[in-house]
């Protein structure tokens, strides 16, 4: 789990459970959460739009 995590860094626990089914490594989705955060892996925070203040006065 640790392994795709770090390469596809925006896959989250349910596209990386996905990926072990693949493999044949069947689990349910509160056990792969929870060792998701066991691990503590987190899926990176995108930032957010800067927008402009109020209108400026002239």
């Amino acid at each position: 789990m640790r392994e795709i995590a770090a390469v596809r860094r925006w896959f989250g626990y349910r596209q990386i459970g996905l990926l072990l089914e693949r493999k044949g490594m069947l689990m349910n989705q509160k056990n792969l959460y929870r060792l998701y955060r066991e691990e503590g892996l987190s899926v990176e925070q995108r930032r957010g739009r800067k927008r402009a203040g109020r209108c400026r006065r002239p």
